[in-house]
C-alpha cells in the first residue's frame, strides 16, 4: 500500500508512524518518543545502543585529545590535572583501610580488653591526613582547570566562529542547523564542549576506579570477619537494586521530542518575552500597556494552572509521579536486610556485639559511598554518549553543506569589464522562501543591460527585494535561470560574484562594533583607510552626525559588552542607611546609563548606505565593483536627504547597473533606463518612466496618485 503523507510547514506526518511513536502528555506539553518495533526488546540493549553511539564518536574524541595536546602547555596542565583527578579517586579506598584498621582495633579490644594507642593515633593522623589532602587536591583541580578550560574555549572558539561564518543563508536559517551549532558551541557561556568532555569522561574513569578500588580493600578488611563478606554483599546488592529500580524510571527512548500546542502557555511565554525584552520597552511604556499585559497574563496563567513549566521541569515531575513502582516497594526492605543478619547474628554470639556492630557501619558508610558512586558512574556514561555526540557535532560543523552550491567558473575573466557594468537576466524564474506556501516570485522574465540604472517598484510584498537577493545568490529560484553578463549564475564561484557587487538591504542591520568598523566592513580590504572609510560616510550623508558623536568614527552604537553592577537596586537604601546611587561610580568610569542607540531610523539608515558605499570605493590593487544593489535605500530619509542620496549616487555611478527597490516614484524614476513594475509576484509593466505613462498602466495610475500630492 502506498503511505500517504501529509506536508506542513513543521515537517511531515506518516500515520504508519503512530505505532513506532509513543505519545505521552506531560502538563501542557507533548512527548513524543520513538519505539523500537523492529526487534524483540532485549535487556540492557539501549544501554549497548549508548556504547555503540560512543564507539562512533571515538575517533572525533580522539581526534579533540590530539589538538588539545597541540595547544601550548595545555598537555603539561592536562597531564596533572590527570594525575591529581587519579590520586583524588585513590582517597577513598586509602581512607577505607584506615577504617579498617579501627575495626582491628575493636577486634583486639573484644578480645584482649587492651588498645594499642600507637596504631590508634597512627590510624587517628592517617584519617586527617586523608581529609587534607583531599582539600588540596581540590584546590589543584581547580587550579588546574580554570586555565585549562579558558585555552581549550578559546582554541575551539576560532574552529567554531569558521564554521559558523561560512554558513549561507538558507542553511543558517535551518532549525536542525542551529541546534547542532548551539550543541558545537556550548552549553553554557562558562566553558566549551571539548572541556566538559575532559571533565566527563576523568570523571567516569576515577569513579570507576574509586568504586574497585573501595570494594577491594573493603573485602579484604572483612575478608576474616564473621558474617564480614554476608553483610558487605546484602549492602552492595541493595546499591545496585536501588540504582537498578531508579534506572527503570526514567525515559529508555533515546529518540524523543517534546512540543507544546496549548495557547494559553505559548501566550503566557510571548507576554512574558515582550515585557523583559528592552526593544519593546518604549511602546509598553508609551502605550501604558503594563496593566493590560499584566492582566492578560494572569489569566492565561490561571488558564494554565499548575501545568505552566518549562518541559525540563514538567518532566523531572513526570518522572517523580512514576517512581512509584514494585521495585521501588521492595528497595526498602531490602535496605534492612542487613540489619536484620546483625541482630540475628547478635542474638546468636552476644560477645560479638561491639565487632558487628562496628564492622555494620563500616559496611553501610562504605556502601552509601558506593551507592552515589554507582549513581554517577552510569549516570555519567550515558551523560558521556551524549558529550561524545557533541565533539562529533563540533567537528562536523565545519562540513555542514551549504544549500547554495559553489560555482566553479571565476568571474569576471577581465577585472576591468567591471567598470562597464554588469547585465542581469532573469528567465521564468520563479520561488518561494523556505517554509511558506505563496510564491515570492512566479515565472518572471526580464533584462537589464551592462551599465543600466534600473528601478524595481511595485506594493508591499510584490517581490522587489527577492529579486536583489536572488542576484546576490542569498537564494537560489525554484524554477527558471538567472544569467550574469549571459552566464549562468549558478557556474560562477560565488565569492567572485559577490565582490564584483554591493548591496543593500532593506532590513539592514548594524554590527555590534564601532561605526568605524560597521562602515570599513563594506569594503575589507580597505578597512584601515582612514580617509577611504571617511569618504564613504560622506557620500552616505553620515559625515556630520558622526562628527557630534562624542568618539566619532570609535562609537558603539549598541555596545557588546554590558557593564555590571552591584546587587543593590538603584533607590533602595544601602547598608549605612544611604540611597544607592551609582552616578558617581558611573561618572568616574564614563559609563553609560544606557546600552541602546538614541539614533533616528534616518541616522541609521546613512550608516547603512554608507557601508554600500565604502563598497563601491577603489584601492590601487582593486577595480571597483560593477553593480549596486539598493533595497529600499531612502525609507527613513527625509526629503532633503533622500534628494541629495540619489544625487552622490548619480554621481558614483559612472558605468556601474544599478538597481533600486522602491515604493516611491520621483526624480529616480524619471531617470531611471529600465522600471520593472510588480504586483502579485509579477513583472506586470515593463519599459521607461515616459513608456509607462503613455500606456496608461497601474504605474501610470499611482504616478498620478503620489503626483497629486505636490500640485
Amino acid at each position: 500500500m502506498r503511505k500517504t503523507r501529509i506536508s506542513n510547514r513543521q515537517g511531515t506526518f506518516n500515520p504508519e508512524d503512530a505505532v513506532r511513536v509513543k505519545h505521552t502528555r506531560i502538563g501542557v506539553w507533548d512527548l513524543y518518543e520513538e519505539r523500537q518495533t523492529d526487534m524483540p526488546h532485549i535487556p540492557g540493549s539501549s544501554r549497548l545502543e549508548t556504547y555503540a553511539q560512543m564507539i562512533q564518536s571515538m575517533p572525533y574524541v580522539w581526534r579533540m585529545t590530539k589538538d588539545i595536546f597541540s595547544i601550548k602547555k595545555c598537555w603539561i596542565l592536562l597531564s596533572l590535572y590527570l594525575i591529581v583527578e587519579f590520586i583524588t579517586s585513590l582517597i577513598p579506598a586509602v581512607s577505607l583501610w584506615y577504617s579498617g584498621q579501627l575495626l582491628h582495633l575493636v577486634e583486639i579490644a573484644v578480645e584482649k580488653r587492651t588498645v594499642d594507642k600507637h596504631v590508634l593515633f597512627s590510624v587517628a593522623a592517617g584519617r586527617v591526613a586523608c581529609s587534607v589532602a583531599t582539600r588540596l587536591l581540590q584546590y589543584c583541580r581547580s587550579r588546574l582547570g580554570l586555565p585549562l578550560n579558558m585555552r581549550i574555549k578559546q582554541f575551539y572558539s576560532t574552529h567554531i566562529f569558521h564554521s559558523m561564518a561560512r554558513l549561507d543563508v538558507p542553511t543558517f536559517e535551518d532549525p536542525a542547523v542551529q541546534r547542532q551549532l548551539e550543541a558545537a558551541w556550548s552549553t553554557s557561556w562558562h566553558t566549551s564542549v571539548a572541556w566538559e568532555t575532559v571533565q566527563m569522561t576523568s570523571a567516569v574513569v576515577t569513579t570507576a576506579i574509586r568504586l574497585i578500588s573501595q570494594l577491594s580493600v573493603l573485602f579484604g578488611v572483612l575478608r576474616d570477619q564473621r558474617d564480614g563478606p554476608l553483610l558487605a554483599a546484602l549492602s552492595f546488592f541493595q546499591s545496585v537494586f536501588q540504582w537498578y529500580s531508579v534506572r527503570k524510571s526514567t525515559f529508555s527512548s533515546s529518540v524523543w521530542a517534546a512540543t507544546t500546542k496549548n495557547e494559553d502557555y505559548v501566550r503566557m511565554q510571548g507576554l512574558k518575552h515582550l515585557v523583559d525584552n528592552p526593544t519593546h520597552r518604549k511602546e509598553v511604556v508609551a502605550g501604558n500597556l503594563g496593566p493590560y499585559l499584566t492582566s492578560q497574563y494572569h489569566d492565561s496563567a490561571i488558564k494554565v494552572g499548575d501545568d505552566a513549566g518549562d518541559f525540563p521541569e514538567m518532566r523531572r515531575a513526570h518522572t517523580i509521579r512514576d517512581r512509584l513502582t514494585f521495585l521501588s516497594i521492595l528497595r526498602e526492605p531490602m535496605h534492612e536486610l542487613p540489619q536484620i543478619v546483625f541482630t540475628l547474628r547478635a542474638v546468636q554470639y552476644p560477645a560479638s556485639i561491639p565487632l558487628s556492630l562496628a564492622s555494620l557501619t563500616l559496611i553501610n558508610q562504605t556502601a552509601n559511598s558506593f551507592s552515589s558512586s554507582l549513581f554517577h558512574f552510569f549516570g555519567q556514561s550515558f551523560s558521556l554518549a551524549e558529550q561524545f555526540s557533541s565533539v562529533r557535532k563540533m567537528y562536523e560543523i565545519a562540513n555542514v553543506p551549504n544549500r547554495i552550491p559553489e560555482g566553479k567558473e571565476p568571474y569576471p575573466e577581465n577585472q576591468q569589464s567591471l567598470n562597464a557594468g554588469i547585465s542581469v537576466e532573469f528567465r521564468n524564474v520563479s520561488f518561494q522562501y523556505p517554509g511558506t506556501k505563496d510564491y515570492a516570485l512566479r515565472n518572471v522574465s526580464f533584462k537589464i543591460g551592462a551599465g543600466q540604472l534600473c528601478v524595481i517598484v511595485g506594493v508591499n510584498g510584490s517581490g522587489k527585494s527577492t529579486i536583489l537577493k536572488l542576484i546576490a545568490r542569498i537564494y537560489d529560484p525554484m524554477e527558471g535561470v538567472i544569467l550574469i553578463d549571459d552566464r549562468d549564475i549558478k557556474t560562477l564561484s560565488l565569492v567572485d560574484l559577490r565582490r564584483a557587487m554591493s548591496l543593500l538591504f532593506q532590513d539592514y542591520t548594524h554590527f555590534p562594533l564601532s561605526i568605524r568598523e560597521n562602515i570599513a566592513l563594506g569594503n575589507p580590504e580597505l578597512a584601515h583607510d582612514e580617509d577611504k572609510i571617511r569618504e564613504a560616510a560622506r557620500l552616505g550623508g553620515a559625515e556630520e552626525l558622526i562628527d557630534r558623536l562624542p568618539d566619532g568614527l570609535d562609537t558603539y552604537l549598541d555596545r557588546p559588552v554590558k557593564d555590571y553592577y552591584s546587587s543593590l537596586p538603584e533607590g533602595t537604601k544601602s547598608l549605612f542607611g544611604r540611597p544607592v546611587d551609582y552616578s558617581r561610580v558611573r561618572g568616574m568610569g564614563s559609563m553609560r546609563t544606557t546600552d541602546t542607540s538614541t539614533l533616528s531610523g534616518g541616522q541609521m539608515q546613512r550608516l547603512a548606505v554608507s557601508r554600500t558605499f565604502m563598497r563601491s570605493l577603489t584601492s590601487e590593487s582593486q577595480s571597483s565593483v560593477g553593480m549596486l544593489l539598493f533595497d529600499e535605500p531612502s525609507a527613513s530619509l527625509d526629503p532633503t536627504a533622500e534628494h541629495d542620496l540619489f544625487e552622490r549616487l548619480r554621481k558614483l555611478r559612472g558605468n556601474k547597473t544599478m538597481i533600486f527597490s522602491s515604493h516611491r516614484f520621483g526624480n529616480l524614476t524619471r531617470h531611471a533606463d529600465l522600471i520593472l513594475y510588480m504586483d502579485d509576484s509579477l513583472v506586470q509593466e515593463e519599459g521607461t518612466h515616459d513608456e509607462l505613462l503613455k500606456r496608461g498602466g497601474e504605474y501610470a495610475r499611482i504616478w498620478n496618485l503620489q503626483a497629486k500630492a505636490f500640485i
